[in-house]
């Protein structure tokens, strides 16, 4: 496949790296040192699965220089789609599909509104990766996992042929008739966990036994489980326990994406979190005032870290 990356940071620098060394034809959309890094010395892959140098790369800030992409690979953060998504169909081959990779369940509808659903896979991605430096990537976890599905629910041949791409290249990779089962049980546990940790800011061992921080985490996941079954998801009746107990087996020092980025004063994900739940429980009448305290708290931290990166606080969703 011809395949474009766009957005070259952990996720999509990562599983681009590993389509190039299975034999695919990748352009990877970058930029800042990270671009200039890779132009002069490759991308650099420190995985537990075995390192890795790829050299030398095609890789651009210049969206326009990528041949027409068979697949492209979207793994731009979440604040990034507003100001990217109208770039996505100078990008596909007439047979081309986008991939969505970000966390939460709205990404592959505001791609579909660009590209069209018949030109849109939803993607659910499981990895611990990012950009150790300029050029690097180091990739930290067992499980590197990607669930691809057509947002009409079909099986096709072209999300299991994309799926065995991955898995061919490394991935533990599966097509699903599924996803928006998938994204929203992914969903329960990142945004429940990431809003609570971003408020705790401890490891989750420091905070899952306490009681009152336990029942708030229980809350946030079954508002989410509400809005989702109010929405139509067919989430499992479990799904709420099962998650927790995940929770409880996670090691002691883990902390999610979210907190991480609060903790470094980055920009974040949160109305792709929380601010997701508040906006669609509204619409279905779900009420959530669990994500609607997070995201009131958290919104002043993320608008703060846009104006020191200088992104817009209008290019959120």
């Amino acid at each position: 496949m011809r395949v474009t990356v766009f957005g070259s940071g952990g996720v999509g620098g990562y599983f681009g790296a590993l389509l190039a060394r299975a034999g695919h034809e990748v352009t990877f959309i970058a930029r800042g040192a990270h671009l200039e890094a890779m132009r002069a010395r490759g991308l650099q892959i420190k995985s537990v699965h075995g390192d890795f140098h790829l050299r030398p790369v095609h890789a651009t800030d210049r969206p326009e220089e990528a041949p027409p992409a068979d697949l492209v690979l979207y793994a731009v953060k979440t604040y990034h789609i507003p100001e990217t998504v109208g770039v996505l169909p100078r990008l596909l081959a007439p047979e081309g599909v986008v991939l969505t990779t970000q966390n939460g369940v709205e990404a592959p509808d505001q791609v579909a509104a660009a590209v069209g659903t018949e030109r849109t896979l939803a993607g659910a991605v499981w990895v611990v990766s990012q950009i150790e430096a300029p050029g690097v990537i180091r990739q930290e976890s067992a499980f590197r996992r990607v669930v691809v599905g057509e947002l009409d629910g079909r099986l096709t041949p072209r999300a299991q042929a994309i799926a065995g791409a991955f898995a061919a290249a490394g991935a533990e990779a599966e097509a699903t008739a599924e996803i928006r089962k998938v994204l929203w049980t992914k969903f329960l546990f990142i945004a429940a966990i990431g809003g609570v940790g971003s408020l705790v800011r401890l490891p989750v061992g420091a905070w899952r036994e306490v009681p009152e921080t336990r029942a708030l985490l229980e809350q946030a996941m079954r508002e989410i489980e509400a809005v989702a079954r109010a929405a139509g998801v067919p989430l499992d009746p479990d799904v709420v326990p099962q998650t927790m107990a995940f929770i409880d087996r996670l090691a002691p020092t883990a902390t999610s994406s979210m907190q991480r980025d609060v903790e470094a004063g980055r920009p974040l994900e949160i109305e792709a979190m929380s601010g997701a739940v508040v906006r669609i429980g509204a619409r279905y009448g779900v009420p959530t005032p669990a994500h609607a305290f997070i995201y009131a708290v958290l919104k002043p931290i993320h608008a703060q870290a846009q104006r020191r990166a200088g992104v817009s606080a209008e290019a959120s969703p």
